[in-house]
C-alpha cells in the first residue's frame, strides 16, 4: 500500500473518530435535556404560565445553542465546507422551519387525545412518548436521507416533488377534521385485549395472569404513525435548507425538545390560528422549489428564505388575530 493510501486511510479514520465523538456528546446533551423536560411535567399538571416559561426557555436554549455553533463549529463538524456563519444561519433557518411544521403536529395531537378521551393529567406522559419516537423516526430518517442524497443526487428532484405536492395538498385542504390513523389501534387489537379505562401512565399491565393493553397504548401507537408521517414532511423540507447531517439532527432535536410545552401553551388557541394552513402550504412549495434550484445559478440563499419563513408565519399569526378580533367584534 502506498503512503497516500496509508495517509487517505488515517485521514479517514481520524474524521470518522471525531466524527462519533461529537455525535456521542450531543447524544448525551439530547438525553439530559429530555430528562429535563420529563422532570418540568411531573405530576402531570401543566398550566399555562408553566408551559408558556419552558417554552420560551426552550425558544432561548435553540438560539444559545445556535451563538456555539458560531463560536464552536470546528468541533461540531471537523473539516466541514460550511463556515461557522453559514451553519449557524442554516441551524436556525432548519430549527424555525422545523418549529413552524411541528405547529400542525399539534393539532392532530389535540384530535388524537379527544378521540380517546385521554385526561388532562395523562397527556404530557403521551406526548413524551410522542417526541421520544419522534426523535428515533427522524434520526434514522436523516441518516438514510443523507446517505441517498451523498450518493444519488437526483432524489433531491423526489423530495422537492413532494413538497410540493404535499403544499398544493394543503392549500386544496377545505377544513375538515382530520382523521388519524385507525391502524395501529386495529394492529393493538389484534393482539391484545384493551381496557376501558386508562390505568395511570401504564402501558400494558397483567390481570389474572393475562395481558391487557390500556388506551394509553393505543394513543402512542396511534402518534408513533403520525411522527412518521410528519417526518416524511419535514425531513426533505429541512434537506432544502442544508444536507450537513449534524445540523440537520440538531434542528430537529430542538425543534421537538419544547414541543410539549408548546401543545399546553396553544391548547386553548389551536382553533384561533386559521391561517395556519395556507402559511404551511406557501412555505411547502417554497422550499420545494429552493430544493429544486439547489446548485444552479438561481439558487435561493439560506437568509432570503429564514426572511421568507419568519415574515409568512408572522403574516398567518397577525391575520389570524385580525380574523378573530372582527368576528368577536361582529358577534358583540
Amino acid at each position: 500500500m502506498s503512503p497516500i493510501q496509508n495517509s487517505t486511510q488515517l485521514s479517514s479514520s481520524v474524521l470518522m473518530h471525531e466524527s462519533l465523538v461529537m455525535y456521542s456528546v450531543f447524544g448525551l446533551l439530547t438525553l439530559v435535556l429530555v430528562a429535563l423536560d420529563i422532570y418540568q411535567t411531573r405530576g402531570g399538571a401543566v398550566s399555562i404560565k408553566k408551559a408558556l416559561g419552558w417554552s420560551v426557555f426552550w425558544f432561548v436554549l435553540a438560539f444559545v445553542f445556535a451563538v456555539s455553533i458560531y463560536y464552536f463549529w470546528d468541533f461540531y463538524a471537523p473539516h466541514s465546507i460550511y463556515s461557522s456563519e453559514k451553519a449557524t444561519i442554516a441551524f436556525l433557518t432548519g430549527y424555525l422551519l422545523e418549529k413552524s411544521l411541528s405547529v400542525d403536529n399539534l393539532f392532530v395531537f389535540a384530535i388524537i387525545f379527544t378521540q380517546y378521551k385521554v385526561p388532562e393529567h395523562l397527556r404530557p406522559r403521551a406526548l413524551l412518548w410522542g417526541v421520544i419516537g419522534a426523535l428515533i423516526l427522524r434520526a434514522v430518517m436523516i441518516v438514510i436521507g443523507a446517505k441517498l442524497l451523498a450518493e444519488y443526487h437526483w432524489v433531491l428532484y423526489l423530495f422537492a416533488a413532494f413538497l410540493i405536492w404535499t403544499g398544493i395538498q394543503l392549500a386544496r385542504d377545505k377544513g375538515e377534521e382530520e382523521e388519524v390513523n385507525p391502524y395501529p389501534e386495529q394492529f393493538i387489537r389484534k393482539f391484545l385485549p384493551v381496557s376501558d379505562d386508562y390505568q395511570g401512565n401504564r402501558l400494558i399491565f397483567k390481570q389474572v395472569g393475562k395481558w391487557i393493553a390500556t388506551p394509553m397504548l393505543i394513543v402512542v401507537g396511534v402518534i408513533a404513525v403520525m411522527d412518521v408521517m410528519f417526518a416524511l414532511d419535514s425531513i426533505p423540507a429541512i434537506f432544502a435548507v442544508t444536507q450537513q447531517p449534524f445540523l440537520v439532527l440538531a434542528a430537529n432535536v430542538f425543534a421537538l425538545l419544547g414541543l410539549r410545552s408548546l401543545y399546553f401553551v396553544l391548547q386553548a388557541m389551536l382553533d384561533k390560528f386559521i391561517y395556519l394552513k395556507p402559511a404551511l402550504s406557501i412555505i411547502m412549495i417554497f422550499i420545494g422549489i429552493k430544493m429544486v434550484l439547489v446548485g444552479t445559478d438561481y439558487a435561493i440563499a439560506t437568509t432570503w428564505s429564514l426572511g421568507f419563513l419568519v415574515t409568512i408565519m408572522s403574516c398567518a399569526v397577525l391575520a389570524s388575530m385580525y380574523k378573530n378580533r372582527m368576528s368577536e367584534l361582529s358577534n358583540s
